[in-house]
């Protein structure tokens, strides 16, 4: 089998977790190599995700290690075996391998935490308000339609059976953001009204009063598996997309998320009576935009 031409995020994440067991054992790669019979090479191509692993030489990589997390080796094994198949494999020639990445990621996910500070988050988006933004000048994007069809194809997921558990916090700025016009902002201020009725989702607004946490985190979304140790950190960065997954980096933005959804607004709940919104909340911050539009 020759070696892979394009790597996804998951195949890469699964070789770092190799790499990550085997010099925590102290092993070289030669060392561990030669232990379970293959040659030193197509251990380096493993760990590099060049290649592809058999569940069996997985699980006795993972005993050489002296890895005896059952739930953490499935896990790896699940990684291993998955096929990267799914409804955004229609769309790999238009699109790159960062967007591709990011719906396999949300695919697989039990729980998304993200944060954003001038765009609402592309969950969240309506046709109109991502037209916009794809049509800005500068953005480059040159196939609209397709990249269109493929961020709503992506929230699907929020209304999915056995959807992932949802939550974001979204700064204030990103709220007066006009891409589109007027209604293009009405739309979407009321896109979100409509998306905090449900009940895997969790909307704040982070208020311009607020602490400077959302002014010192930045963009990123937290992918959390049913195992939370191989979460993924998805941070947006002007010259692309940077995946992060080692664990000081899980619970530092884990502990930045919490911080800034202490001091965000209370979510939107339209399930309150009006006269429980007295309190100044994500809701009547969102209607009183509204209201001045």
């Amino acid at each position: 089998m020759g070696l892979r031409t394009v790597i996804s995020q998951r195949q890469r994440r699964l070789g770092t977790e190799l790499k990550q067991l085997r010099e925590q054992a102290g092993l070289s790669a030669g060392e561990a190599a030669e232990r379970v019979g293959m040659g030193r090479g197509q251990l380096s191509q493993i760990e590099t995700a060049k290649t592809t692993i058999l569940t069996e030489r997985l699980r006795q990589l993972c005993h050489l290690y002296g890895c005896i997390d059952q739930a953490y080796i499935e896990a790896l094994v699940a990684l291993s075996e998955a096929t990267g198949k799914g409804w955004w494999s229609d769309h790999k020639k238009p699109m790159e391998q960062s967007a591709l990445n990011l719906a396999e990621l949300e695919a697989g996910a039990a729980t998304l935490r993200m944060h954003q500070s001038l765009f609402i988050p592309g969950l969240f988006q309506t046709v109109e308000y991502a037209r916009a933004i794809f049509a800005s000048p500068g953005l480059g994007f040159d196939r609209i339609e397709e990249a269109l069809e493929f961020r709503m194809e992506r929230q699907h997921v929020l209304t999915r059976e056995a959807p992932p558990s949802v939550h974001a916090v979204i700064h204030e700025s990103a709220l007066h953001m006009r891409f589109g016009g007027t209604e293009v902002a009405r739309g979407q201020l009321l896109r979100l009204i409509e998306l905090g009725r449900l009940p895997n989702v969790t909307i704040q607004v982070y208020p311009f009063t607020s602490e400077a946490y959302a002014a010192l985190s930045g963009n990123f979304v937290h992918v959390i598996p049913e195992l939370p140790e191989l979460g993924t950190l998805v941070l947006e960065h002007p010259i692309g997309v940077q995946y992060l997954g080692d664990q000081v980096s899980l619970r530092h933005y884990g502990t930045l998320f919490e911080r800034l959804a202490e001091h965000a607004l209370a979510p939107i709940d339209v399930s309150l009576a009006p006269e429980a919104h007295s309190v100044k909340d994500s809701l009547a911050l969102i209607q009183h935009l509204l209201y001045t539009l």
